[in-house]
């Protein structure tokens, strides 16, 4: 590591505040704050991934790599065993310095990925800029997908321009009760929207190729929870008030209730019904979202989520 990427880390590490719980922990000295990890990448998965949306994934599929940990920590999250909802040991993740994962990136190119996919990445944001210029520096050509559950600051967002072509962050909640509820974060909305804005300051509209790739732009996720088709509403209603047709949208119905959510959150405890996202999509229909994706009911089942048990 040379001496500037050394002071980039310090600067970035030593006094956390890459995501809005602002701990303020010396990452480089091993301290831990909310999303559970120090200094060292965790990755727990680095495949092909087909299950993203077929602008991304086309026929290659995307080249995911899933972090460990999460500055969010949704109560009902479906990688609950890598991103500390769970109680966990590290032991089906791998440490990757940034060498390694500058070359998992060119590994995953090497075998047909159609982009660079990073998955849950906010905590590790400047280890991720200098993998990522390694790589370009070795031949990566492919496009860099920051997926993200959207609770960086705009500071952590402005650390990232130049890296990332294709934003693709969620946008779960409008209200701040059910934030606050799910996600220990009652400051979502706010905090998200403002990370939303810098991304796209950053990207411009989507660009979709020839053959229907995605190449730069934003895709907005939003998953549909059981019993707050509401939220969902007023979610895709700023979205479209605030972007039109400059951005995608990714209607999702894909919410599977994880072991034991229903003892503490029993309104959680079922999948959402083909009313309640029916009534979702119509509302989006209805109020002009075109480019958007929509799931079909077998999306909901636990077959689509990633096993974490191995590395490729």
């Amino acid at each position: 590591m040379t001496a500037e990427e050394a002071e980039y880390l310090h600067d970035a590490l030593s006094d956390c505040c890459l995501c809005h719980r602002s701990c303020h922990v010396n990452r480089l000295a091993g301290e831990q704050g909310f999303c559970q990890m120090g200094a060292d990448v965790y990755v727990a998965r680095s495949a092909l991934h087909f299950w993203e949306e077929p602008c991304l994934a086309g026929s290659g599929g995307s080249g995911a790599i899933f972090f460990e940990g999460c500055s969010l920590g949704c109560v009902y999250c479906q990688n609950r065993s890598i991103s500390g909802v769970a109680p966990r040991d590290h032991m089906s993740s791998y440490v990757m310095t940034i060498p390694m994962l500058a070359d998992e990136m060119l590994r995953l190119q090497a075998i047909g990925a159609e982009n660079i996919d990073l998955v849950t990445p906010t905590h590790f944001i400047p280890q991720i800029v200098l993998a990522v210029s390694r790589a370009r520096s070795k031949g990566l050509t492919l496009p860099i997908v920051y997926n993200t559950g959207s609770y960086e600051t705009e500071r952590s967002i402005g650390l990232l321009k130049g890296c990332v072509d294709i934003w693709m962050p969620d946008l779960k909640y409008y209200s701040s009760e059910l934030s606050g509820r799910y996600s220990h974060a009652p400051d979502y909305f706010t905090a998200a929207a403002a990370a939303i804005a810098s991304m796209f300051d950053m990207c411009g509209p989507a660009v979709i190729d020839a053959d229907g790739h995605m190449k730069k732009g934003m895709l907005v996720r939003h998953m549909v929870l059981p019993g707050h088709t509401r939220d969902s509403k007023a979610v895709l209603e700023y979205l479209h008030d605030t972007y039109g047709d400059k951005i995608l949208i990714s209607i999702m119905r894909q919410y599977t209730p994880m072991s034991g959510i229903a003892d503490s959150y029993p309104e959680l405890g079922r999948r959402v019904t083909d009313r309640e996202y029916d009534k979702v999509v119509g509302y989006a229909i209805g109020i002009g979202i075109t480019n958007a994706f929509v799931q079909d009911k077998g999306t909901a089942k636990e077959s689509f989520i990633p096993d974490f048990a191995r590395l490729h």
